[in-house]
Formats: C-alpha cells, sequence, structure tokens
C-alpha cells in the first residue's frame, strides 16, 4: 500500500477536536495555523532559484504560469489577478490556470484535477524559457502533473510548488518548493495549513519577482494602476511619501507626466523634466533606481 502523503494523515493533536468547547477548538486551529510560516521559511532557498527564473524569464519576453487544481489553483487565480493593479502587469505575463475553468472558482468541477491532458492543454504554447509553476498539496495531482511534463518537453522551467516531501510529481519537476506542514487539524482538509503555505509561497514568489523586476522604489509601488478614486489617491500618497513634496506638487508632477507614477516620481527626486525622466528610465528598462543613477552626477 502506498504511504499516505502528510497532508492525509491523521493529527494526533486533534483527534479530540470534536469534543472540545468553541475556544479550545480555535486554539487548537490557531496553534497548528502557526506551524506554517516555518515550513515556508525552510523552502525560501529553493523559492529564490523560482523567482530568478520567473524574473529571466519575464524580463526575456517570456511568461509565468500557475496551474493548479481545488484550493490551490484558487489561491492561484487570486495571487495572479491582484498583479495588474497592484504592479502594473500586462495581461498574459503571469497567468493562472485552474482545474475546471473559471467555474471551478466557485464550485468544485469533479473530476477536473484528474485529467493530465487537461493540465497539458492549460499551458499550450509554452516556449523554452517559461515558467510553469504547479501547485499540489499533495504533489501527486494529474492536472498538475500533464502541465509540469508539457514544460520539460519544451524546455521551460518547471517548478512544484507542494507540501510533500515524497510529492510523486518532484520527477517531473527542475525545483521543489516544499512546504511540509504535515497533517491537518482536520484530516485531509488541505485548505488550511497547506492552503496557507501555498498562500504564502505564491506572496513571497509574485512580490519578489515584481521587486526584481523593477515594479517597485523602496518598498513603494510605482506602477499602481489607478481604476478608481481610492488608487488615483494612493498614486499621490505614494508619491509624498517617495518625495517629500507636499500634494500640491506631486499633483503638478503627475499632471505633468499624464498621471504616470514612474517619471513622476524621477522627475521630482531629480528635478529633470518629464522627458528627461522618461528617457531615462526606458534606458534603464523600467528600473527607478536605475534611471536615478543616470541622471545624478
Amino acid at each position: 500500500m502506498t504511504a499516505l502523503p502528510p497532508t492525509e494523515r491523521r493529527n494526533p493533536a486533534t483527534t479530540d477536536i470534536d469534543l472540545l468547547p468553541t475556544l479550545d477548538l480555535l486554539r487548537a486551529v490557531n496553534a497548528a495555523d502557526a506551524e506554517v510560516p516555518a515550513a515556508v521559511a525552510r523552502a525560501l532557498p529553493v523559492l529564490a532559484e523560482a523567482v530568478d527564473a520567473a524574473v529571466a524569464a519575464l524580463r526575456g519576453g517570456g511568461r509565468v504560469h500557475y496551474v493548479g487544481a481545488g484550493s490551490s489553483g484558487r489561491y492561484a487565480v487570486l495571487d495572479a489577478a491582484e498583479l495588474a493593479p497592484t504592479y502594473g502587469l500586462e495581461p498574459g505575463r503571469i497567468t493562472a490556470h485552474l482545474a475546471g475553468g473559471p467555474a471551478a472558482l466557485a464550485q468544485a468541477v469533479e473530476g477536473a484535477e484528474d485529467s493530465e491532458p487537461a493540465g497539458r492543454e492549460a499551458v499550450a504554447g509554452l516556449r523554452p524559457g517559461d515558467v510553469v509553476l504547479g501547485l499540489a498539496a499533495s504533489g501527486r495531482t494529474p492536472y498538475v502533473a500533464g502541465a509540469l511534463a508539457a514544460a520539460r518537453e519544451v524546455g521551460a522551467k518547471a517548478v512544484l510548488v507542494s507540501c510533500n516531501p515524497q510529492a510523486p510529481l518532484a520527477d517531473l519537476a527542475d525545483l521543489h518548493v516544499c512546504t511540509d506542514t504535515g497533517p491537518e487539524v482536520v484530516t485531509g482538509s488541505t485548505r488550511m495549513k497547506a492552503g496557507s503555505a501555498q498562500k504564502l509561497v505564491l506572496h513571497g514568489f509574485s512580490t519578489a519577482v515584481m521587486v526584481r523586476l523593477g515594479r517597485t522604489w523602496s518598498n513603494l509601488m510605482t506602477e499602481v494602476a489607478a481604476t478608481n478614486a481610492k488608487l488615483v489617491g494612493r498614486k499621490l500618497t505614494i508619491l509624498t511619501q517617495a518625495t517629500g513634496a507636499d500634494p500640491d506638487t506631486c499633483r503638478a508632477a503627475l499632471r505633468s507626466t499624464e498621471g504616470e507614477l514612474k517619471p513622476a516620481l524621477v522627475l521630482l527626486l531629480t528635478g529633470t523634466t518629464p522627458a528627461a525622466a522618461r528617457a531615462a528610465l526606458h534606458s534603464a528598462d523600467g528600473v527607478v533606481r536605475a534611471a536615478l543613477d543616470k541622471l545624478r552626477p
């Protein structure tokens, strides 16, 4: 009999969870959740390799594909969806593929995760240098297997994110980001510790990729898409925080750059013109610090 993955084993610390008073039940869940960051921390060296591969892919005109089923796939969709408004990432550069398609976001699509061909089809059009990030808590989901195998065949980087040190899919991956969170509070409910670990991995991965690509200056967003009043105000706040200039000066800078935050920031920090700020950014591949170095004596 094949050994159960850690995510499917019974947790000896919670066998009497159904007998606990509500507060103690919540404490048991909270205590288990507290184990997650340490599991993610142990995986950071491999995750850093995945980040660097993704940065290289995106700088070279390639793409990153998140692939997952069930909770894993839903977390991937949420992470990818935030990258355009937060960092101005162009559509299609980082794409999430959920087994069962959009319908599976709100309701389980039975059997969708069992199709390896569907995983292959999801990442059709892969090119050498692209990155496939497959998320599977147990490390054995066929849908993810199909996508990882497709990546290997075309020379794309295959990355597995799992919670199983003995994940069967690890053989299909160039990198295995393993967050060994152990048995769940409720056996097999991988939306719990395993899901939290995958969310942390995705948050760390996408944030680090965006920072490495120069989509921030310091710890401030520089390509936020001002699609509503809140985000318009955030642009102004970012400029005042970054430069120390008063709001009226920052508004004038934004007007002079037609609302573009990066050239307004470079303009205010160097005293240059909008045209020179844009030119410096263009020659620096959009990285604010590099553009500033070009303009400063």
